[in-house]
């Protein structure tokens, strides 16, 4: 016997069906809320706090948009390239430095390799 599981995601305001997850979150003294809602329920919500919106000030300090952390100096900006990886591994091992096969090259042996070339 076969058997199928369908899932179905939902608004969270109405419960009706939805094609896609569209988190929506706020936050109200310190306290994070996400819901799944349709545009036109996430359009009800931007409504319905609008005025609110209107006249109160950003928090800075929190805001969501913001990214979280530090970056430390020198810190990498993007991802490398699998090929560029698999490159600086090779020379890395051809020239007896500790490499593994997977994860992060340490920036040691990056600016080794940089340096080399």
């Amino acid at each position: 016997m076969a058997k199928r599981l369908i899932e179905t995601i939902t608004d969270d305001f109405d419960g009706s069906p939805m094609e896609d997850e569209n988190p929506v979150s706020f936050s109200i003294k310190g306290d994070r809320f996400v819901m799944d809602l349709k545009p036109e329920n996430e359009d009800r919500l931007r409504a319905a706090l609008a005025p609110f919106i209107a006249k109160a000030r950003r928090d800075e300090a929190t805001s969501m948009s913001r990214p979280r952390g530090r970056r430390t100096p020198g810190a990498a900006t993007r991802a490398m390239s699998k090929e560029k990886s698999q490159e600086i591994r090779q020379w890395a091992k051809a020239h007896g430095l500790p490499v593994s096969e997977r994860g992060r090259i340490a920036s040691s042996v990056i600016q080794k390799y940089e340096a080399a070339h």
